[in-house]
């Protein structure tokens, strides 16, 4: 990781304006060969494509067909670049339907962004310690703070609570999204790459499963549960009820210790 995969990195005025459309009055020529969004979606394509790292202006302007300086004199840097896409990207996101079950429209919106970054691995790649100012990001925070709204939480409560299901998300999706991405390189599943692998295990004195009683026992469980070696929406759909149940008990005053005193 570099600082070129850091969002919040670029121009803060330049970004801003690009991220929220502010342009400049149009000037007198010849009529522009190319569009921010034409950019955008562009670079997208390229990191869903290739990742992250193969992303460039050189190899965007090689996409759009024009030269590197073309690109420059609408987007000044890769840095500006990360928070525009990644702001687009926020903005597939949508309104969950209207329900006064606040755990299922949590668990709506963490699905939705569970399969967006199944769709665009490459944001789980970025350091988002400062988050695109940008109004998908906004909107996207606002719906999830609105999940929580009215609830019994406090406001720091409510910052506290989405901010870790955002984490949660992240986390899991990355192992999963990681996953399938050692699948497409080894050329094996999970079950082929154990099945393979067992044998050669069980030669050995010291792995003797009977020295591991409960690995083996739940690798076995889970194996024949999800037929593969590990099983993240699984974990995902699991974990993140748990971590709902532990809100659900802090709304309710049934939490034990001094879960509401936060930390300062």
């Amino acid at each position: 990781m570099t600082d070129a995969d850091h969002t919040g990195t670029g121009d803060p005025r330049r970004t801003i304006e690009l991220l929220w459309g502010v342009r400049e009055k149009p000037r007198r020529g010849p009529k522009p060969k190319l569009t921010v969004e034409e950019i955008i979606t562009a670079a997208i394509e390229l990191a869903d494509a290739e990742g992250i790292t193969a992303l460039s202006v050189r190899r965007g302007a090689e996409r759009l067909g024009v030269s590197p300086m073309s690109i420059y004199t609408y987007i000044p840097s890769r840095a500006e670049l990360l928070d525009l896409m990644m702001d687009r990207v926020h903005g597939e996101l949508t309104d969950p339907p209207p329900s006064h079950d606040w755990r299922a429209t949590v668990t709506i919106l963490a699905e939705d962004a569970w399969a967006m970054y199944h769709r665009h691995p490459w944001m789980l790649q970025l350091t988002t310690s400062r988050l695109p100012l940008g109004p998908h990001t906004f909107a996207k925070h606002e719906r999830e703070l609105g999940a929580v709204d009215a609830i019994g939480l406090t406001d720091l409560e409510m910052d506290a609570v989405v901010a870790m299901v955002n984490g949660f998300v992240q986390g899991i999706a990355r192992g999963s999204v990681e996953s399938a991405s050692l699948v497409r390189r080894s050329g094996l599943t999970d079950m082929e790459w154990w099945t393979a692998s067992a044998p050669v295990l069980a030669e050995i004195p010291e792995a003797d499963a009977g020295l591991f009683p409960l690995a083996a026992r739940i690798g076995q469980a889970a194996g024949e549960a999800h037929g593969a070696a590990s099983a993240p929406l699984h974990t995902f759909r699991f974990g993140l009820a748990r971590i709902l149940d532990g809100v659900e008990q802090l709304v309710t005053g049934e939490a034990q210790g001094s879960e509401r005193e936060l930390p300062s």
